[in-house]
């Protein structure tokens, strides 16, 4: 593997949306960078939804009766997400470094499947 692409394909995971469009358009040829671009883009989906869920969650819980402190409590599994993800982004970050084309546990599978070729 060429260093450029290692270093490509860990910027994917350090810099989103700047390393993403870098790949797109300087990189895209290179199947270990747009691996590792849709490794990345999976992750950050992954974290979106479950804040995003988490506020729809208990916005809608704000309306029954002290619905909302079930809401506080499902805060915690929005913690656990975080943190289960800052691993994934770590151990993302390490594959591509050593140029390993090694899907992410949890979320690798879905990602694979993103239309970014």
């Amino acid at each position: 593997m060429e260093l450029l692409q290692r270093i490509s394909a860990f910027l994917a995971y350090l810099l989103p949306v700047v390393s993403w469009l870098y790949a797109w358009f300087f990189q895209r040829k290179s199947s270990l960078v747009m691996f590792h671009v849709r490794q990345s883009i999976g992750l950050f989906l992954f974290v979106l939804g479950m804040g995003v869920g988490w506020v729809i969650i208990t916005w809608l819980l704000t309306w029954i009766p002290f619905g909302f402190l079930f809401g506080v409590v499902l805060f915690s599994l929005v913690i656990a997400a975080l943190i289960v993800a800052v691993v994934l982004w770590l151990t993302g970050m390490v594959y591509a470094l050593l140029g390993r084309v090694k899907m992410l546990p949890i979320i690798g599978e879905k990602a694979n499947q993103l239309p970014i070729r």
